[in-house]
């Protein structure tokens, strides 16, 4: 007869009695005793427990103090088993983590693929490990689904909408900075995920427990019970807590599911070593999440008569194992526990075992460990006794109240007030005494005899956090702090991976305490100390490889051609240990990894020239290696030739020049890649400049870069065999219609001489003449900026047409206009703005005096042709070379005071003032000598 009968008869009654529909409420209540009758009846004794539970670490170690058990079958990834003894060299809380970066079997948009599963010292979990690992003859056996059946089981879809690592806003979880995220992108394992998963339970328990979120209302309805109960009691309440979420939740879908096949893989697992063992099932323990406890799958018991489950076999993904640091904050994210929870957990779990004289088990050798009192002898096992009701004393009496404890009370508010004032806050002791008060009032009003860690959050915020926050922690940040803070596991030397332990003998030098999670200022003065020089080249690649703000450049940079004197860096490489270890994970050395990555990156589908050429940098700069840097530079060749549009032709060009003046400045000849690329640019940028100049997409700065590839390597590439006339006759096919392309190809045809400088100017001047044209000016002269790209000989003639536009245009096109140059110079060809700023200082006038009597030299006089014919009192060749430079003339007569003037037969008008210059050059034939041989080369003046 089953020793809950009476417990069922009751529950029965109540159902019948107080439900409206009877029919469905019994066979819910039938069922949760059931559930714990079977689960407490199987031969394998189970253990039921609850993620980060002190209550659920309590009664691990007294069980395994009172049993003894031979095998320990963990709820845990099989595959990470041989990392646990690596526990014994880090300092809790850690993180199991199974890592695949090349992924085969999966979609490829999951990569890279991260399983971890948290360890805390308030766990059942670290009691069973620690157990196990320490006491000889003990069989720990990992039992769970492997990290690539984790993924497998996933719906394919992206696996952050499937199963997310972080937490949602349920609970109201803050996110603390990084230590919230050092588990990355992971899916994390549940080991004993014990929630509500139907909404309106959970929200019903929160509302009639008077609580604001889950974690309270688990600690104060089960983990302060159960902290001092007897096993029997804990079992039997933990699989009815695990039966009645189970049966509540929604029936059907794709976690259930998930969860029905992990408990027929578990149980398939611990049949198969059993069987392979002989072991004795009453001296082996298996610890499940209570959820599971409960399972009702047909493999469920060690009689069961069901098949065993088939467990499909592993894709080809390459799994890789380690250790990275974990956090409070980081644990409460994966498992969307409310802030500080695992933190006042913690705090809980060092206050049992003192109140209790428990002693927990512990890796012999954990760095960080704290002392604790010697070993207690194990005593005899205690044999499994039958099965006896504590579930109706448990749930017929109130619990048992503790008494207010007010030397720990008034602690907690003593310290609040003074960490308070620490962080900007106008504290008191009028607050602390009105914390004190406060904590005790809410507790009463929510039926507590003793105010919990969340009664006191509650009333602090209250009575100290006014109207605003003064510093970066707000009062419940301040709570936590006080009640244990974020606890920061760390991974010791002996568990990093050789990349890690590399990347720490390679750093020495520094003499930098690299463990520490501050941030450190390291000098390197590389003249003085050459033996510097390693550690900063493995600097600049860790900044390459790392997040930004591990490893930042205070002083100094990392440019083709230079070479660093002095260097300052801001190293936070403790805080990013997790990064370096999945480093470890690609490699065995750092340079190993860049090359993977620059190669990988190189070979991506969505790759570019310009990608292909930046990695061509990178691999000069950190890696020095000829055979990668020609490996990577062919890829960029490919790239180049198959490219059908333009978009990054500017980023080509720059990348390109900075790569020859390099190879130049280097090397006594240019790397067979870079001929071929310029060759293979010149033709592909020839044949895509007639496209480019009708295509709307294809940008201004975009074909000004094609020009300028086109432009400053044609005496290379004609060099190296390219035809001249493939240019001349692309920019003969183009016919644009943008006005800023119209200006483009005019440059471009100045360039190639099949334009006159004369022929452009006329050609803008009937531009500004035209009223119909002079709203589009602008764009023009966008074009003729943008053409000092291909065209840096053009830059008096633009700073000559925007000084006519400025001149000439009115206010209603030149304002709106002003703004858009302004932001496209600064955007697109910052670069070009100087060469127009140089030109703009030699054309314009240097001193402010000077501007009213200045003369634009493109503002010249008009004047017709004039026809050569003798000039009086002047003779031979100065005669024909004055009629044949008539403003040339003008323009010296004007300097010298004369008003000059011409008649239609070429000769100089009759007159004072023209007999006045003609008697000049009479009376200095010298310079009239020296300016003919200038003009028209040498030459003698007839007296």
């Amino acid at each position: 007869m089953s020793p809950f009968g009476a417990l069922r008869e009751q529950l029965l009654g109540a159902a019948t009695a107080f439900a409206d529909a009877p029919s469905a409420l019994p066979g819910i209540l039938s069922g949760l005793v059931d559930d714990v009758d079977r689960a407490l009846r199987e031969e394998l004794e189970i253990f039921p427990v609850c993620h980060h539970s002190p209550a659920s670490a309590l009664a691990m170690v007294r069980r395994l103090r009172e049993k003894q058990p031979r095998v320990i079958y963990l709820e845990l990834c099989e595959d990470l088993q041989p990392l646990l003894d690596e526990l014994r060299n880090c300092r809790l809380p850690v993180a199991l983590q199974a890592f695949a970066s090349e992924i085969d079997g999966f979609p490829p948009h999951w990569g890279p693929l991260s399983v971890v599963a948290p360890i805390t010292e308030a766990s059942a979990e670290y009691q069973a490990i620690a157990y196990a690992l320490d006491t000889p003859g003990v069989e720990l056996v990992l039992v769970d689904r492997s990290a690539d059946h984790v993924f497998q089981w996933l719906p394919r879809e992206p696996v952050e909408s499937a199963e997310p690592a972080a937490a949602d806003d349920a609970d109201g979880a803050a996110v603390h900075g990084e230590e919230a995220a050092l588990h990355g992108d992971a899916v994390g394992v549940e080991i004993g995920d014990l929630r509500p998963r139907f909404a309106e339970l959970e929200e019903h328990l929160l509302h009639h427990g008077k609580v604001r979120h889950w974690s309270e209302w688990w600690d104060q309805y089960v983990e302060q019970p159960l902290a001092g109960a007897d096993y029997d009691t804990y079992r039997q309440v933990m699989v009815l807590i695990g039966s009645l979420f189970r049966r509540l939740g929604p029936d059907g879908g794709d976690r259930l599911a998930r969860d029905e096949d992990r408990e027929r893989y578990m149980w398939t697992r611990m049949r198969e070593h059993l069987a392979a063992s002989d072991a004795d099932p009453s001296q082996c323990l298996y610890v499940c999440g209570a959820f599971h406890a409960a399972s009702r799958v047909e493999q469920f018991g060690l009689a069961a008569e069901a098949p065993a489950y088939d467990i499909s076999p592993r894709t080809a993904t390459r799994w890789l194992y380690g250790l990275i640091p974990s956090s409070h904050s980081a644990i409460e994210a994966q498992f969307a526990l409310a802030s500080g929870s695992v933190s006042i957990a913690a705090a809980t779990w060092t206050k049992a075992v003192a109140r209790h004289g428990v002693t927990p088990y512990q890796l012999e050798g954990q760095k960080g460990a704290r002392k604790r009192p010697g070993r207690v002898r194990p005593a005899a096992p205690v044999p499994q006794g039958p099965v006896t009701d504590r579930l109706s004393g448990f749930l017929a009496n109130p619990p048992a109240l503790d008494g207010l404890d007010e030397a720990e009370l008034l602690g907690w508010c003593v310290d609040i007030v003074r960490l308070a004032r620490r962080n900007g806050y106008l504290a008191s002791t009028a607050d602390a005494i009105a914390v004190f008060e406060t904590s005790i009032l809410l507790a009463g009003l929510r039926n507590r005899a003793r105010p919990t860690p969340y009664d006191f959050q509650d009333a602090a915020v209250t009575c100290i956090e006014k109207d605003v926050v003064p510093g970066r922690r707000d009062v419940r940040r301040l709570c936590e702090i006080l009640l244990g803070g974020d606890r920061i596991g760390e991974v010791g030397y002996r568990a990093l991976p050789p990349l890690a332990q590399d990347v720490y003998d390679r750093l020495k030098p520094l003499g930098l305490d690299l463990e520490k999670r501050t941030q450190q200022r390291a000098l390197l003065n590389l003249d003085a100390d050459p033996e510097l020089v390693p550690c900063s080249h493995l600097l600049w690649m860790l900044r390459y490889l790392l997040p930004e703000d591990a490893v930042r450049p205070i002083m100094g940079a990392r440019r083709l051609g230079e070479r660093p004197i002095q260097e300052s860096w801001d190293l936070a490489i403790g805080r990013h240990q997790r990064s370096i270890i999945e480093l470890g994970y690609e490699g065995v050395t750092v340079e190993q990894v860049l090359e993977q990555r620059l190669r990988r990156t190189v070979w991506a589908p969505e790759a570019t020239a310009a990608v292909a050429l930046a990695a061509v940098e990178d691999a000069i700069l950190y890696l020095g290696s000829r055979r990668f840097t020609d490996e990577l530079g062919g890829r960029a060749v490919e790239l180049l030739a198959a490219e059908r549009t333009v978009d990054d032709a500017p980023d080509v060009l720059r990348r390109i020049r900075r790569l020859l003046a390099h190879y130049r400045a280097t090397e006594p000849v240019l790397p067979a890649w870079c001929e071929a690329f310029v060759t293979t640019g010149y033709a592909h940028y020839c044949t895509l400049l007639p496209t480019a100049f009708v295509d709307e997409e294809a940008g201004v700065r975009q074909v000004a870069a094609m020009l300028g590839f086109l432009s400053s390597m044609e005496s290379l590439a004609l060099a190296l065999g390219c035809d001249r006339a493939q240019l001349e006759l692309a920019v003969r096919q183009s016919h644009p219609e943008a006005p800023a392309k119209v200006a483009l190809l005019w440059a471009a045809q100045f360039r190639l001489g099949l334009l006159a400088q004369a022929e452009l100017r006329s050609r803008c001047d009937e531009l500004l003449d035209n009223p119909l044209v002079v709203p589009a000016f602008p764009l023009y002269l966008s074009g003729f900026v943008q053409a000092l790209e291909p065209v840096p000989a053009l830059a008096p003639f633009v700073v000559e047409v925007m000084s006519k536009a400025f001149a000439r245009l009115p206010d209603a096109v030149l304002l709106p206009w002003l703004p858009k140059l302004i932001t496209t110079l600064r955007d697109q060809a910052h670069e070009l703005v100087p060469v127009l700023v140089r030109e703009a200082g030699r054309t314009f006038p240097a001193a402010l005096s000077s501007v009213d009597t200045w003369v634009p030299p493109w503002s010249a006089r008009e004047t017709p042709k004039a026809v050569a014919g003798p000039v009086p009192g002047v003779a031979g060749p100065v005669a024909d070379l004055l009629a044949g430079h008539p403003v040339a003339c003008d323009a010296v007569a004007v300097l010298l005071g004369c008003e000059a003037g011409w008649q239609p037969t070429g000769h100089l008008a009759d007159g004072p003032e023209h007999r006045e210059v003609a008697d000049l050059l009479v009376r200095h034939p010298e310079a009239a000598d020296a300016v003919a041989g200038l003009l028209a080369g040498r030459a003698a003046f007839g007296r």
